[in-house]
């Protein structure tokens, strides 16, 4: 009898601001995220009016972990002290691994229209917090996408999706962690059931329409997160249609110690972090 994933929990985001007043919402994050282990903040921004991003993100630092922000639309440019700059557009995807430290800004490309997308923060292992930091730009072109007989679009940003049918790596692959990220587009009627390694964490953002999940009473709607269990199958499906970012990952199983844009193990180097910042040697 085949066993599958049961959900475990549901979670509404909460609005939020963040950056020089940029509106969205956090999805996740902050108090409790050892149970996202090894996910960090979820962050969904998505407004017409440019006076919820204008402003931006101007330059801040990071340290520790690995930011990946997912554009539906709109357009925003990176700029960081290595001498990165690059453009990110709807359709693409920035990697950027601060580790030891980075200082960027993240300021619109556009003074109007639509700006919608994601920022997802993961964590990165103790080895691996004091690496060099290193950043990636991702155009659209370059991420894989595939369509099954259904009709379902699968876009793999990261890891490898495997459905039994279908088989496709992503444009990014990260040890440790393993993340699988993973844009799924179901239309009105349709299931899928992605395969996923034994253990990890997985989360479901439905971020368009409303998807069925066996065992589970009633429809998970819009804007909200599933966590489900670390072993068995996934089924989804949709009866109106929907889309929804599928996240996965290994556990780290490590002490997570926060301090805004600072993730480390302990107290000690929280503290290092911030003596780094305030003397201009975060990214030395």
């Amino acid at each position: 009898m085949t066993q599958l994933r049961k959900v475990l929990s549901v979670h509404s985001g909460q609005p939020a601001s963040d950056g020089a007043g940029v509106k969205l919402t956090r999805v996740f994050g902050g108090q409790g995220v050892e149970r996202f282990d090894p996910f960090l903040m979820l962050d969904e921004f998505g407004s017409q009016n440019p006076d919820d991003y204008i402003a931006g993100f101007p330059p801040h630092p990071h340290r520790g972990f690995e930011t990946v922000t997912y554009m539906l639309e709109g357009r925003m440019r990176h700029e960081d002290h290595l001498g990165n700059v690059g453009l990110l557009q709807g359709g693409g995807v920035q990697w950027m691994t601060a580790a030891k430290g980075i200082i960027h800004s993240e300021m619109p490309e556009q003074e109007e229209g639509v700006m919608r997308g994601f920022q997802l923060w993961l964590n990165l292992p103790a080895k691996h917090k004091l690496d060099p930091a290193s950043y990636r730009d991702i155009q659209p072109q370059d991420i894989p996408r595939l369509t099954t007989a259904a009709g379902i679009e699968v876009v793999v940003i990261a890891g490898h999706f495997d459905d039994g049918q279908h088989q496709q790596s992503g444009a990014v692959q990260r040890p440790d962690t393993e993340p699988q990220y993973f844009d799924l587009h179901l239309p009105a009627g349709t299931a899928i059931s992605p395969r996923l390694p034994t253990g990890h964490r997985v989360l479901l953002y439905v971020y368009e329409g409303a998807v069925e999940l066996p065992g589970h009473p009633q429809s998970v709607a819009s804007s909200r997160l599933v966590r489900l269990s670390d072993e068995g199958e996934i089924r989804l499906s949709s009866q109106d249609g929907a889309r929804v970012l599928l996240i996965a990952g290994k556990p780290l199983a490590e002490p997570v110690v926060q301090y805004g844009p600072f993730v480390m193990n302990t107290r000690e180097e929280i503290e290092q972090a911030l003596r780094d910042f305030r003397d201009d040697k975060l990214t030395a």
